[in-house]
């Protein structure tokens, strides 16, 4: 059996390939090689919600998913990237319940939103990192910011955020939160954000 290689979520920007989709790169643990798997924009908007802290007033589907195996005691050990087939990326979620280990196929992109809410390892073989691994120079190491920004935030017109004060910045945030403005709410923790430093 071949050795498993684990990865981190080093990136995740939009997409320059593919229009309406996104770019997550998952960079391998002490090494130089990164996998970029290209993504959904609903996927990427889950991802991102994880990575910021951010959560739903209501569960998303992988959210969803999650409570699901909570409640019946299924246990995520690991999520497996174990194949590569024309560009796209296969993957495989070990779970385990009552003693019995069952491997569950999925995507990669909903394998990693469920992986970060379980805060389980991802994982993936030599062979696909070096098949589909990228090594980038350092002028390009900038780029793999965990740009989420991008993924959830529209200009808000003629910043009408800028005349509220921090405790009504809160306000709006949990407000945007309960109606699933998502993409509001990012803007309005920026904004706290910005004047918190």
């Amino acid at each position: 059996m071949e050795d498993k290689i684990k990865l981190n979520i080093v990136g995740l920007t939009s997409s320059h390939s593919q229009r309406n989709s996104y770019t997550l790169i998952l960079g391998e643990d002490n090494g130089e090689l990164k996998l970029p798997v290209i993504i959904g924009g609903y996927e990427a908007q889950s991802i991102a919600l994880v990575i910021e802290g951010l959560k739903p007033q209501r569960p998303l589907t992988h959210d969803l998913i999650q409570d699901f195996l909570n409640q019946y005691q299924i246990v995520l050990k690991e999520v497996i990237i174990n194949k590569l087939e024309e560009g796209v990326f296969y993957s495989t979620l070990v779970t385990s319940m009552n003693g019995k280990e069952i491997h569950i196929d999925a995507r990669t992109s909903d394998a990693v939103a469920i992986a970060l809410r379980s805060k389980c390892n991802i994982y993936t073989f030599r062979s696909i990192l070096n098949d589909a691994g990228i090594q980038y120079e350092d002028d390009d190491e900038n780029s793999l910011d965990l740009d989420t920004q991008e993924i959830e935030q529209i200009p808000e017109p003629n910043d009408t955020l800028g005349h509220l004060s921090l405790d009504q910045l809160k306000l709006e945030l949990d407000k945007a939160i309960q109606i699933e403005d998502y993409k509001r709410a990012a803007l309005i923790r920026d904004k706290i954000k910005s004047l918190d430093s």
